[in-house]
């Protein structure tokens, strides 16, 4: 997930002081609609180190009356806390009716800093994700509104901030020794991280990722949530639409702060002729034996490819299966739902053609159809696509506890690319039947694709399943890069099954 934010994102300082000035006015009001309605408001902070809880924090309470909230720092837990339940010391601090509670590192402490520190053992990880989920669904059924935010910085900037911080005397006790292990160790607690979200972004307690390298655009992002998000809820009390089995209907940071994937995408990658055949055969082959290798072990694969019309998705496939042994593999091409698939639970056909151990189930389009086609065609409901994250999370979570190596790229090419490929067909008559009426309607709603793309990247890409972004302009680039990625993750998934 994490890996997948564009940190790059930003906005010209006049434009965010006057959307900030904007969302600041509307929450001042809306802290005292809420308090009139009495409806408490619990606001989430976590972070990578030095990614600005506490600036932003302070960014945020400036537009509320003081009389209303309260801010509660959580370091590590004292000697008298210990002794209770981790959850006792922030059910004590749980807003009244009307109130709004701020923190600044929470309950997710544990399965965090705490966990990464080896002060939470491995074996207990597991029951406190539950005792958390617990908690958020005990509070949120009835009626608090919890706010969650998680703000990323990558290990090069929080390396920046920390040498900055370091520098000055005022603020050098601000940076720990245990702080500085977390940054050399970037990458585990990245993927620490990665966990919690995955286990803990909920219908009914979703998180957003601020992209806080730039905090301006961080405070403005922020401001502007909260003030969504407690607008809906003032309105969603009106139609009781606020209840439990309706939580999942509000769309978290509204859609004017959708964390941005692609657009950090660098389509400038390419290859030579030469590179590119020297490094085809020799991942081809590799790919000959390790299919040998999965076979053996009885380790089952699914390769999910997605991307935009004329993204190459079949001339990369057609290159990772063209030395596989035919027996061994399947291509499993999607297209609309036909009658007897339609009278089915959606995930019904792709289960279908979930592989049995030591074989490879490629799909050319997946279940992604439901939040990307479906959803801007009108195909579902609003209410189903915004549940299928969820659904095909599990989903995919089962497969790999089941042993499945579960990868899935998305083929990312540019519109005037797209243009050229699609004028290409046209002109080639061996390659007319790939070129549609309808591949044209579709790029007229581009923006909109996007948009739905990057939520999907964003809220899907797992640890387990993880999401591979292919630049995808140059074909000889994305076609090397997809079969050296599942070469990657085939040579890891069998080094741990053979330790086993």
């Amino acid at each position: 997930m994490l890996e997948k934010i564009d940190l790059n994102v930003t906005m010209d300082k006049k434009t965010c002081k006057k959307a900030m000035e904007e969302a600041g006015a509307r929450l001042s009001v809306l802290q005292r609609e809420c308090k009139a309605a009495g409806i408490p408001v619990m606001i989430v902070f976590e972070g990578m180190g030095a990614a600005g809880k506490g600036t932003q924090i302070n960014h945020l309470i400036q537009y509320l009356d003081p009389r209303g909230f309260d801010v509660y720092a959580c370091n590590r837990s004292t000697e008298d806390e210990q002794l209770r339940p981790f959850l006792w010391r922030y059910w004590t601090k749980t807003p009244a009716k009307g109130r709004i509670a701020v923190f600044d590192r929470s309950w997710y402490r544990s399965v965090l800093v705490d966990r990464f520190d080896g002060l939470v053992p491995e074996n207990q990880v597991s029951n406190a994700y539950q005792d958390i989920l617990c908690f958020e669904r005990q509070l949120t059924d009835d009626g608090t509104v919890i706010i969650k935010f998680f703000l990323y910085i990558d290990k090069k900037e929080q390396k920046k901030r920390f040498r900055k911080l370091s520098e000055s005397k005022e603020t050098a006790w601000r940076v720990t020794p245990e702080d500085r292990e977390r940054n050399r160790h970037f990458a585990r607690y990245q993927q620490i991280t990665e966990e919690m979200l995955e286990h803990t972004d909920t219908e009914y307690c979703h998180w957003t990722i601020v992209e806080a390298v730039n905090r301006e655009y961080a405070a403005m992002k922020i401001v502007s949530a909260v003030a969504d998000r407690l607008a809906w809820e003032l309105e969603a009390r009106k139609t009781d639409q606020a209840a439990p089995q309706n939580r999942g209907n509000y769309s978290p940071s509204g859609d004017r702060f959708k964390n941005g994937v692609l657009s950090g995408i660098d389509l400038s990658k390419s290859l030579t002729e030469a590179e590119y055949k020297e490094k085809l055969k020799h991942l081809q082959a590799r790919l000959e034996q390790l299919h040998s290798e999965l076979y053996r072990l009885r380790i089952p694969v699914v390769l999910g490819f997605e991307g935009w019309d004329a993204g190459g998705k079949g001339g990369a496939i057609k290159r990772l299966t063209s030395h596989l042994d035919p027996r061994g593999y399947r291509v499993c091409p999607t297209s609309a739902a036909n009658d007897i698939e339609k009278v089915h639970h959606y995930l019904w056909r792709f289960w279908n053609n979930v592989p049995k151990g030591g074989h490879i189930a490629i799909f050319d389009r997946t279940w992604y159809g439901r939040v990307m086609v479906e959803r801007i065609e009108g195909f579902c409901t609003e209410a189903e696509w915004k549940r299928a994250y969820q659904e095909i999370n599990e989903m995919e979570a089962h497969m790999a506890n089941s042993g499945t190596v579960v990868l899935k790229f998305w083929l990312q090419i540019d519109k005037d690319e797209q243009e050229r490929r699609f004028k290409d067909r046209q002109a080639n008559p061996a390659k007319q039947w790939k070129i549609t009426d309808e591949d044209w309607r579709n790029r007229a709603k581009w923006d909109v694709y996007e948009e739905a793309v990057n939520e999907m990247l964003v809220r899907t890409s797992t640890t387990y399943a993880p999401w591979i972004v292919v630049e995808g302009n140059d074909k000889h680039y994305a076609r090397v890069k997809v079969l050296q990625t599942v070469v990657d993750a085939l040579e890891k998934k069998i080094r741990e099954v053979k330790e086993k």
